[in-house]
C-alpha cells in the first residue's frame, strides 16, 4: 500500500486504507453515540420546566433532564445490549430521578403530581400514591 492511501499515522502496516474505514477520521458518530445532552437541548428543557425565568436548579427541571437522558441511554442500550457500564450508569440516573421525585412529593405534592403527569412517568417511581 501507499503511504498517501493510509489514514493518518506513521505505522503503515497496522492502518486501513480511508476507503474501507471512512469512520477513521471522524471517529463515532457524534449523534448515535451522545450519552449527555448538548446545549439545545438543556435549554429547551429549562424553557419548558423551569418554574421562574433563569430557572435551571429546581426539582422539576432536574428530574426532566434526567429524564430525557433516562430515555437517550435506554436507546443506546436496545442497541448495545452488553453495554454493562452504561447500564450502571442508567441505574444511577434512574436512583437520581427517584429521589428527585421523592423530595419533591414530600415538599410539595401537588408539583409532584403534576410533573409526573407531565412527563409520563410511572407514581410508583417515586414511592408518592
Amino acid at each position: 500500500m501507499l503511504a498517501g492511501t493510509l489514514c493518518d499515522g506513521p505505522v503503515e502496516s497496522l492502518k486501513i486504507p480511508c476507503e474501507a474505514n471512512p469512520g477513521a477520521l471522524t471517529g463515532r458518530n457524534q449523534e448515535e453515540y451522545r450519552v449527555s445532552l448538548d446545549a439545545a437541548t438543556k435549554k429547551q428543557i429549562m424553557a419548558e420546566f423551569a418554574t421562574k425565568e433563569g430557572d435551571t436548579g429546581s426539582p422539576e427541571v432536574q428530574v426532566a433532564m434526567l429524564s430525557r437522558r433516562i430515555s437517550d441511554l435506554t436507546e443506546h442500550l436496545k442497541t448495545h445490549k452488553h453495554d454493562h457500564h452504561s447500564r450502571r450508569g442508567l441505574l444511577l440516573l434512574v436512583g437520581q430521578r427517584r429521589r428527585l421525585l421523592q423530595y419533591l412529593a414530600k415538599k410539595d405534592i401537588t408539583r409532584f403530581r403534576a410533573l409526573v403527569e407531565r412527563l409520563g412517568i410511572r407514581r410508583g417511581a417515586a414511592g408518592a400514591k
